[in-house]
């Protein structure tokens, strides 16, 4: 089982196991972070608690990992899938879909998992709001991929090689704690 904290004052990232740790950065919501109970949808903050992991989305065309010949996508111990050009995430709380993935075009307000930018190249499904959701209570709190000096919308982001190599290492029944 992996351990994973994040001190959301000093921005770090710890995994713990097998005895040992490793620590990353990380980048929080653009206006910090706040009690789960308080978070809203499009506050970019960051919710505090602990949340378990539910699965990973991948873009094929730019998983690094994909080509390399010491990695395995059957290594990858909890659900996952490629993300498609057409995939997005219901951020419109009117919809019975709210916080949950989608394909687009959408008639309500989604987010596009497939982006120009890096971010989403790995996501790590979070479960958050989700069991079930409640209404403007926040959506598509993932932890992905970083862009260093960006902050994110209400998400945890790592480098790219922290969580490719957490992506092997996670599976079900393990939670990142946001403290």
């Amino acid at each position: 089982m992996v351990e994973i904290y994040i001190d959301s004052q000093s921005g770090i990232l710890t995994e713990e196991r097998d005895g040992r740790r490793y620590q990353t950065s990380c980048a929080l919501g653009k206006n910090g972070v706040i009690a789960a109970d308080k978070k809203r949808e499009g506050d970019n903050k960051t919710p505090l608690g602990c949340w378990p992991v539910r699965g990973a989305l991948l873009r094929p065309d730019r998983f690094s990992c994909v080509d390399s010949p010491s990695f395995d996508l059957r290594d990858i111990k909890i659900p996952w899938r490629w993300i498609r050009p057409d995939d997005g995430w219901c951020d419109d709380s009117r919809y019975g879909c709210y916080n949950q993935p989608v394909t687009l075009p959408f008639s309500g307000s989604a987010e596009s998992l497939w982006r120009n930018d890096a971010l989403y190249d790995i996501i790590i499904t979070l479960g958050y709001n989700d069991r079930p959701a409640f209404p403007d209570l926040g959506s598509a709190i993932f932890l992905h991929c970083r862009i260093l000096g960006r902050k994110t919308a209400g998400c945890v982001a790592v480098m790219p090689d922290f969580l490719e190599n957490l992506l092997v290492r996670l599976q079900l029944g393990d939670s990142l704690k946001i403290f």
